[in-house]
């Protein structure tokens, strides 16, 4: 049997049953991958694959956005401004738009070659922008579910995008809606983009390091950009050279939109990691700290005046108190003239930015966010910090006041941090029933309950290395760094035992069979075996009865000649093995500690062991990535596996089989048959190095901890498959990914860069495509119809031909020819079979399926697209084929004359298609329009019947009325 996946294999007539299913993360609060976005109620964080909504008051986990089968790591999260929608990016180049309430995908987007880096929605949420870290944008439109265009010009990975639209911009379609988009990059740049023209119309050289975050606030009149060398510049946005376009001033040159402004000082030299316009109060945030968060308060106009008064007022108060001859008074209204003068002055960007306060954080700050209404309910301001330490704070941020005087404090409000660890998971270990597992890590003890992965006990420790449960599983055993052994017990969750065990690292710790005692391994090259000693813990406060403590007393203790890095007991109780630095293995007995054995061969140091039940078999693996089976009765190697693209970290025997499972720094689990020397599985999921391993007693799932912080449970199911059929199915994914790529980077021919950068020369705007599996797939579903249908076709023709020659007596005597059976089973003929097949392609995999088409099924589908119009199904999807089809094969259909009739036909039925849907839309709105006005006439009328009404005040009333049913739909 093996861990829960979609596969499983049969070996031996054995089967073993796989299913991905079990495989989701828990233990996370938060992952740094990605930044957060908060509501007021709800956080929506990134949890490596998945997207968690937290409950923040409560601290509960509300939902959790997972897609089957998808474990590319979230790299960034976006609000739409349309309600229950959000956009995630992903590290495999998708973007994929979430409903909120469902908690199901409405919509993937594929373009992207790299790691999505930002996002950016328009006002409407009918565009989403798009930018990764293979230098180019991509704008999507949200309704057709289409990619409109690509955008290059950038150098480096793009770190910021934001629309920019002027007042007087208007459209009806998204395809060429006016607007702008400003970009900055990690190549220094910042470029403005016409969306209408698809070109950049304004590069800014805007620092000399890297920029890694922008905003501009909600008026659109500034802009802010941070740089690696804490360096924030605000530039100011002419919406006027926007609405009038550009123009060339008196020296020859264009007119330039985005204008510098200044220097806003930092109270630290960090990276400015994020810039954030309050989208109501008059508050700017800056991250340049790794703790911290600086608030700006951002003055009026008429602040700024007072503000000049004061100090000039200031200034004569100083001149007066020290004391200035006569003539320096009298001349004291020349300067006060000259400061009132002075006022009229534009405003410096320090004047408009002030500090306000500073918020810091317990731990390091991977993002934050505000609340994207504005206020609470109670007219707080509520700040949202996500930790890279896999934690959740709420900050509440105290309104300016001109009554205190004293410096204002933001406080936090609420915290998420108890359901996951702060470090990496160093160790776990499950009970003997398996119903409780421990985890481990620098700072603290978890306990998870394994059925609900809930965690029922958070309890503080030192740095956890290596973890056990001691009998009767009310106690856990913990090997520290620093060399002692703490003692927990979990059911008053406390620390009853502290041993001062060893002056080294506690690396391995293991408990005998027979349950009376254990053994240790440490850094300080000893080897120490514990007696266990119950003895009766303290009385209840109220009385209650005492229940039994384990402590430890040594028994005896090996010296070893260099570092311990695992120690393990024989099953048997003959043998105890321990693993050394010098990449050696020892073998002594058990009762005598005579040496018995020495296992050497591997080139790097041994990091852990594991012995089979039935004492034949011992199992290492290092960090030289192998792992070697050895016989434990003479001592002879039966094979070296190279098991990993990485150092090894930790290896397990299965209860009662030479099943193994082994963990490594490659994030990989693997499972294998220790008879056979064969590689069963391999189970990706997690997004960082693997330190810990444990299996269950009953050898139904296994358990993980990482450097991602997560946890996971594989688990076993009762799916069969054949090993011989996974091996086939991972040759076809490997064969179709390379296809895949390929094809990507033959539709890319600007791309003549390195890394993926456009050449010099490449266009600025392209199409947005990209080849996946699944386009391949459908491209293959659409070829494949097209041969149904065109057989079915030439059978008719050639039957109808063959009748026509016969006289009518023998004519009846032919027989019809044999249909399809997919068309006999659907009972359609093969132009409406095509038309299936190509509607439940999904819109946004489509245009990517056609391009795998050759011309001659093009041909045919253009035939095909002649008779969907004449019958008029689905004119939006014959018109969205036709003129992707012509874009695409313009060369070659303009040489083939084949294509005239065909086109000329479908040029006339497809307008006549498209005039009489028009005429009836048209009609349609006028009826509608109709409708309305008689209903707003009768209520007008039934209001004038009334006593002391007339038509001004009915108005006035329906006025009203509209506005209180819209407060109440809002409400």
């Amino acid at each position: 049997m093996g861990p829960r996946r979609r596969d499983s294999f049969c070996l031996d007539g054995r089967l073993l049953l796989i299913n991905v299913n079990g495989s989701q993360a828990f233990g996370v609060v938060c992952s740094p991958g990605a930044n957060s976005v908060f509501d007021g109620k709800f956080a929506y964080v990134p949890a490596l694959e998945d997207v968690l909504v937290w409950d923040v008051k409560k601290g509960q986990m509300m939902a959790m956005w997972h897609e089957t089968g998808h474990r590319a790591e979230v790299t960034c999260i976006l609000k739409s401004p349309r309600k229950d929608v959000f956009a995630v990016g992903y590290a495999d180049g998708s973007v994929r738009l979430w409903d909120l309430k469902t908690g199901t995908v409405i919509v993937t987007f594929n373009g992207h070659k790299k790691s999505v880096t930002v996002l950016a929605f328009d006002e409407q949420g009918a565009r989403l922008a798009s930018a990764s870290q293979d230098t180019e944008i991509i704008l999507w439109d949200v309704e057709a579910e289409t990619g409109l265009f690509r955008l290059r010009g950038h150098r480096g990975a793009l770190t910021a995008l934001r629309f920019v639209v002027p007042p007087t911009a208007t459209s009806t379609t998204t395809t060429t809606a006016p607007g702008y988009l400003i970009s900055g990059a990690r190549d220094t740049f910042i470029k403005l983009w016409d969306l209408t023209t698809q070109h950049c119309i304004q590069t800014i050289v805007a620092h000399q390091s890297e920029i890694w975050s922008l905003d501009v606030d909600p008026t659109n009149d500034i802009m802010l950009t941070g740089t690696n060398d804490a360096e924030l510049k605000a530039w100011s946005i002419d919406m006027d050279a926007l609405v009038d376009g550009l123009r060339e001033t008196d020296s020859g040159e264009l007119s330039k939109v985005i204008q510098p402004l200044g220097i806003l000082p930092l109270s630290t030299q960090h990276r400015v990691a994020q810039i954030s316009f309050h989208p109501t109060e008059s508050l700017l945030a800056v991250q340049s700290h790794d703790r911290s968060v600086e608030i700006f308060h951002i003055r009026t106009e008429e602040e700024v005046k007072k503000k000049r008064t004061r100090r000039a007022q200031r200034e004569r108060e100083k001149k007066r108190g020290k004391g200035l001859h006569k003539e320096q008074e009298v001349d004291t209204p020349q300067v006060g003239d000259a400061e009132e003068r002075q006022d009229d002055s534009p405003m410096t960007i320090t004047e408009l930015f002030t500090p306000y306060l500073i918020v810091r954080a317990g731990g390091k700050i991977r993002s934050f966010d505000f609340l994207h209404s504005g206020i609470t309910a109670n007219g707080a301001l509520h700040m949202l910090l996500a930790m890279s330490n896999n934690a959740l704070e709420v900050i509440n941020v105290p309104r300016r006041s001109k009554m205190t005087g004293a410096a204002p404090e933001a406080t936090r409000v609420f915290s998420v941090d108890i359901p996951g660890h702060r470090t990496d998971v160093r160790t776990v270990c499950l009970s003997s029933n398996d119903e409780l597992l421990a985890s481990g890590s620098n700072g603290s003890l978890k306990i998870w309950n394994v059925r609900t992965t809930a965690c029922i006990r958070t309890l503080d420790c030192e740095y956890a290395i290596c973890s056990t449960f001691l009998p009767g599983d009310r106690h856990v055993a913990i090997g520290t760094k620093s060399g002692d052994i703490l003692i927990y017990d979990l059911a008053t969750s406390s620390m009853i035992d502290r041993v001062e065990a060893h002056t080294g690292t506690v690396w391995s710790m293991q408990v005998r069979n027979n349950k009376l005692g254990m053994v240790t391994g440490s850094a300080d090259k000893e080897v120490k075996f514990w007696d266990f000693e119950y003895t009766v813990g303290a009385v209840g406060i109220e009385g209650e009865e005492a229940k039994p403590v384990i402590l430890l007393v040594l028994a005896k203790t090996l010296k070893m000649t260099d570092d311990v890095l695992s120690v393990r007991f024989s099953p048997d109780g003959k043998f105890v093995a321990v693993a050394l630095l010098d990449s050696t293995v020892k073998v002594f007995y058990q009762d005598t500690l005579k040496f018995f054995l020495s296992l050497y061969g591997h080139k790097l140091p041994v990091l852990a062991m594991d012995i089979s039940c039935d004492s034949k078999l011992i199992i290492t693996c290092s960090a030289d990535k192998n792992v070697k089976i050895w016989g434990l009765d003479f001592g002879d190697c039966h094979k070296s596996i190279f098991a990993h693209e990485e150092s090894i970290m930790q290896v397990l025997f299965e209860k009662d089989s030479h099943y193994f499972w082994t963990v490594g720094k490659d994030k990989m689990l693997k499972y294998w048959d220790g008879d056979r020397f064969e590689n069963i599985q391999k189970l990706d999921g997690h997004h960082g190095e693997i330190w810990a391993l444990a299996v269950s007693n009953e050898g139904k799932f296994v358990v993980t901890g990482s450097h991602d912080k997560s946890i996971r449970i594989w688990e076993k199911t009762d799916e069969p498959l054949i090993l011989e059929e996974e091996r086939e199915r991972e040759l076809e994914e490997l064969y179709e990914k390379g296809i895949a790529d390929s094809m990507n980077r033959s539709d890319a021919p600007f791309n003549n860069g390195e890394d993926g950068v456009a050449a010099d020369g490449g266009a600025e705007a392209g199409i947005v495509n990209k080849q996946t599996t699944e386009t391949l797939m459908a491209g293959e579903r659409i070829m494949e119809a097209l041969d149904i249908a065109d057989a079915d076709r030439q059978a008719q023709r050639e039957y109808e031909e063959l009748v026509a020659k016969l006289p009518p007596t023998e004519a009846a005597t032919v027989p019809p020819p044999t249909r399809n059976g997919v068309l006999t089973a659907y009972g359609i003929d093969g132009a409406a079979y095509v038309l299936m097949v190509v509607q439940k392609i999904h819109s946004t995999a489509l245009q990517d399926a056609l391009l795998v088409l050759p011309f001659s099924k093009v041909v045919s589908l253009m035939r095909y697209l002649d008779e969907w119009a004449i019958k008029e199904l689905n004119t939006t999807l014959i018109s969205r084929i036709m003129f992707f089809l012509l874009k695409t094969h313009h060369h070659q259909i303009v040489a083939n004359r084949i294509m005239r009739s065909v086109l000329v036909d479908l040029r006339t039925h497809l307008r006549d298609a498209l005039r009489r849907q028009k005429e009836e839309i048209g009609y349609n709105l006028a009826a509608l329009q109709y409708i309305r006005q008689q209903h707003e006439s009768q209520r007008i009328s039934n209001f004038l019947e009334q006593e002391n009404m007339n038509e001004d005040r009915v108005r006035a009333k329906l006025a009203d009325g509209k506005k209180r049913k819209r407060i109440g739909v809002r409400a």
